[in-house]
């Protein structure tokens, strides 16, 4: 039987799903479930920020972080994805790299923020890939992570591993994220729902925390780098 490479495994079925993606992707940004993502980002983060979209597929999310006025670089696993950012945003000022989060090419603190949008539950070690999304960000610097929610259908990719299975979703639930950052030396700041249709927001505003959560599509964190974690 031949090892296998989570790396490998999970760049080659992304860029299969390249195509797919990229139909898709300019209606999740403008007006499905990543709609609320970008203005969640200019709440918090100062416009002309240089900021890492890690997991930037084709690219459209980087764009729409361009328009609003950041400095941009996007990164993905997928060679496919990378070649039609590049290609769909020529002319645009946004530079777009091949790589793996859990390998930045990048100096310790060179961005003001970053964008993580479904990126950790696709890691084989989520603790690894924080931990280099905190080396690369400087102090005090902002990290939204976007997570998939416990009703999200993109979960099912992870049903493998009841059978013993090998499969590149490693889903966790927002709060374990939400301990895990703790853990990493990283503060709570914000954070804002994606629901399905069938809840209202009469249904989930006045819930505890976690609660919502587990009613989520998707969480989306604002985490700030507050110190390393031996200074907690």
């Amino acid at each position: 039987m031949a090892t296998f490479n989570w790396q490998k495994e999970a760049e080659t079925q992304w860029d299969n799903r390249a195509a797919f993606w990229n139909e898709r992707s300019k209606d999740m940004w403008d007006k499905g479930s990543r709609k609320d993502i970008v203005p969640f980002i200019e709440k918090h983060l100062a416009k002309g920020s240089n900021i890492l979209d890690i997991g930037c597929g084709d690219g459209y999310g980087s764009f729409k972080l361009q328009q609003s006025e950041y400095d941009v670089t996007g990164m993905d696993i997928s060679s496919e994805m990378i070649g039609m950012a590049e290609k769909r945003l020529a002319t645009e000022p946004i530079t777009f790299l091949q790589g793996d989060v859990n390998d930045l090419p990048f100096k310790d603190e060179s961005f003001d923020g970053m964008m993580a949008i479904n990126v950790l539950e696709w890691t084989e070690s989520p603790a690894e890939g924080l931990e280099e999304l905190i080396r690369v960000v400087k102090k005090d610097g902002l990290i939204c992570i976007g997570l998939l929610g416990p009703t999200a259908g993109p979960r099912a990719n992870s049903y493998p591993r009841l059978h013993g299975e090998k499969a590149i979703c490693n889903t966790m639930m927002p709060w374990e994220l939400q301990q895990l950052a703790s853990e990493k030396g990283l503060a709570y700041v914000d954070g804002i729902g994606v629901y399905k249709d069938a809840v209202k927001e009469t249904n989930q505003q006045n819930l505890p925390l976690n609660l919502k959560q587990a009613l989520s599509f998707m969480w989306v964190f604002m985490l700030q780098k507050v110190g390393d974690k031996d200074e907690q």
